[in-house]
């Protein structure tokens, strides 16, 4: 393989045979085996029989000269929108989003009234009311908390609510996630298994390391291991708004951060 640091997606094993691997794979408490292979350079992986548990294992690798191995992950970043181009003329498609965009607007202006904001229970109707008409979602809705989690992370102002640019903003990710969460739903049981929920977060324009993947496990997944739309969508707009949260106060770009303790406070408990 080339040299990489990063999360080796499903395609890379399709495509790349293995050069050694254990000749029968079976449950057993224990399996070992002794490879030679010629130098080069090579991922190892252990596995388990079943999937989602965690065991331990050894691996001693022996080399004539120096070798360095390391775990292969991911950077820790997201993807920035691109910029839209200017100056073609409107698609049959652009003026479809822009009579849906009227229609958008019409429905907002209902549900939100004089101040043209909504809270955490207008927006639960109006995402539930739409959720119900998407079947094969296999959905129960949005639960109260989790309007008021998504409330709380769109709202740029500190209002309590959110006005009809972040209700926009929050429905055009959410649209976008639903189809990759459909994608990944591929039996219709209304939720994906925790190694889905990688390729789904990588495909969303995140990229996480492996303990950041196992704490949205942890926080997200039933005890089955399984995410269901609701915590998918949750995690989905948390992962957005802390790291746009993050780029706002790294003002010079370096990663690095400093926070009192008022912001820290200010951040975590709202959100």
């Amino acid at each position: 393989m080339h040299s990489t640091k990063h999360h080796l997606q499903k395609d890379f094993f399709l495509y790349n045979a293995s050069k050694a691997r254990s000749k029968t794979y079976i449950n057993m408490r224990e399996i070992s085996e002794r490879f030679r292979l010629p130098p080069n350079e090579y991922v190892i992986i252990p596995s388990t029989y079943e999937p989602h548990q965690e065991g331990e294992f050894i691996l001693r690798v022996f080399s004539e000269k120096r070798s360095l191995s390391e775990e292969a992950e991911n950077m820790i970043e997201a993807e920035r929108p691109s910029k839209k181009k200017k100056g073609k003329r409107p698609s049959a498609k652009a003026r479809e989003s822009s009579e849906e965009e009227n229609q958008f607007r019409n429905i907002f202006q209902q549900i939100a009234g004089d101040d043209m904001e909504i809270n955490a229970e207008e927006l639960r109707n109006v995402l539930n009311n739409v959720v119900k008409k998407h079947k094969d979602l296999k959905t129960e809705g949005f639960e109260l908390e989790s309007c008021r989690s998504m409330i709380a992370l769109m709202d740029t102002d500190g209002s309590g609510k959110i006005n009809f640019d972040e209700f926009r903003h929050l429905w055009d990710k959410i649209k976008s996630w639903q189809k990759i969460f459909k994608r990944y739903d591929t039996d219709h049981s209304g939720t994906i298994n925790s190694y889905e929920m990688r390729n789904a977060v990588n495909d969303a324009g995140f990229r996480l390391n492996n303990q950041l993947y196992d704490i949205i496990t942890m926080r997200y997944a039933d005890k089955n291991m399984n995410i269901d739309f609701d915590s998918f969508i949750c995690c989905f707009v948390r992962l957005d708004a802390m790291f746009r949260a993050f780029h706002a106060f790294d003002k010079d770009g370096d990663g690095i951060i400093k926070l009192n303790v008022l912001e820290w406070l200010q951040l975590t408990m709202y959100a």
